[in-house]
């Protein structure tokens, strides 16, 4: 596993130049992270086979991107995003909306949620709790705590302002905190991700992956 943002920026770019052991340690380091996200859009039962679409095509554009290991972070859950609402769409199911989205444009939180939500998450909650929340607060806690994305690069990916963001991580740790107080759930906690399933059906491996993008170079 990748120690820190250094070395998985060094990881992306190696990765970026051919090199299959560096794109192994970024599939390890980002895609337990990536899976807890799309978990809370698609549910558990289809999780493994979006990530894997989603890490398909991170393998076939990787040589597009351009920036740090946040902003990767960044790019891979809108892939990741994108994936998940294709697969909602086509299963004719929409994703649950808690209130109206412009209620939260431009009422930012008071304090940055970050330091928050890692506290508030250490106490036991998981990510059967976060699902249980509207959409866009588990959107918001998910993409700012379990990927690690500040409040400008979890609003790029929702498209929305980094205010709303904020304003609906804070509403979604408070609500988790009502949660954890009236229906805790033994079993670790969601700063310890839930643990990766053998991939079933179409759901790759960090091989797998690597072997396609080495076909996809070829081909492109």
């Amino acid at each position: 596993m990748l120690g820190d943002d250094a070395e998985l920026t060094a990881a992306v770019r190696a990765a970026q130049a051919g090199d299959e052991t560096a794109f192994r340690a970024v599939y390890r380091a980002v895609h337990p992270r990536l899976l807890g996200y799309v978990r809370t859009l698609v549910g558990d039962h289809d999780s493994e086979d979006v990530a894997s679409e989603a890490w398909l095509q991170i393998a076939r554009d990787l040589e597009r991107f351009d920036g740090d290991a946040d902003r990767f972070r960044g790019w891979a859950a809108r892939i990741a995003r994108n994936r998940a609402l294709d697969h909602i769409r086509m299963r004719g199911r929409r994703p649950v909306i808690g209130g109206d989205e412009t209620e939260l444009t431009g009422r930012p939180a008071e304090s940055d949620t970050a330091g928050e939500a890692m506290e508030a998450l250490a106490t036991g909650s998981t990510l059967s709790l976060i699902a249980r929340l509207p959409q866009d607060q588990a959107e918001a806690v998910v993409l700012r705590v379990v990927m690690g994305l500040d409040a400008k690069s979890a609003a790029e990916t929702l498209g929305k302002r980094p205010g709303a963001v904020r304003t609906a991580a804070h509403r979604g740790l408070k609500r988790l905190a009502e949660l954890l107080g009236g229906d805790p759930e033994p079993g670790g906690g969601l700063g310890a991700l839930p643990p990766q399933r053998e991939p079933r059906g179409r759901a790759v491996t960090s091989a797998s992956v690597t072997h396609t993008r080495a076909r996809t170079q070829k081909d492109m």
